[in-house]
């Protein structure tokens, strides 16, 4: 529904409307009238100075268990990396056998990644260990 006040068009939810008619068993022009002040389009004193009085009070942090609108970031705790001495043996076999094969080889990573080129290509390897399966008991 078009609503036409003081030279603005207001789109109003035709279900919103129906809805309040039907709950609150007011006419059709009451509720539109209360949408308009219930969106800010119109201004009713009684409601506002009840939204005064809850603020005051704090009425609405009670009900909504409102929450500090403060945002507190965690901090990042340092990664610490674990000592694999498989994996880096494994990586580096690698990637000496690589360096034979096409004369570059990069470790990236000392227990996962080594990266290289070969024939204008880029490539990279990437070793991950897979867990034992849990026995079924």
């Amino acid at each position: 529904m078009n609503y036409n006040l003081n030279g603005k068009t207001i789109r109003i939810p035709d279900k919103e409307i129906e809805q309040s008619m039907k709950c609150l068993e007011i006419s059709k022009d009451e509720a539109i009238q209360m949408w308009l002040e219930d969106e800010g389009y119109l201004e009713n004193e009684e409601q506002e100075a009840l939204e005064k009085k809850a603020k005051e009070n704090r009425i609405t942090a009670t009900i909504h268990q409102a929450k500090t609108t403060e945002v507190k970031k965690k901090t990042q705790k340092e990664r610490v990396q674990k000592e694999d001495p498989t994996k880096e043996k494994i990586v580096a076999e690698c990637a000496e056998t690589i360096r034979k094969l096409c004369g570059n080889a990069e470790i990236t990573n000392k227990t996962k990644l080594i990266a290289f080129e070969l024939d204008g290509e880029k490539y990279e390897l990437n070793l991950i260990r897979k867990r034992k399966p849990k026995e079924k008991g």
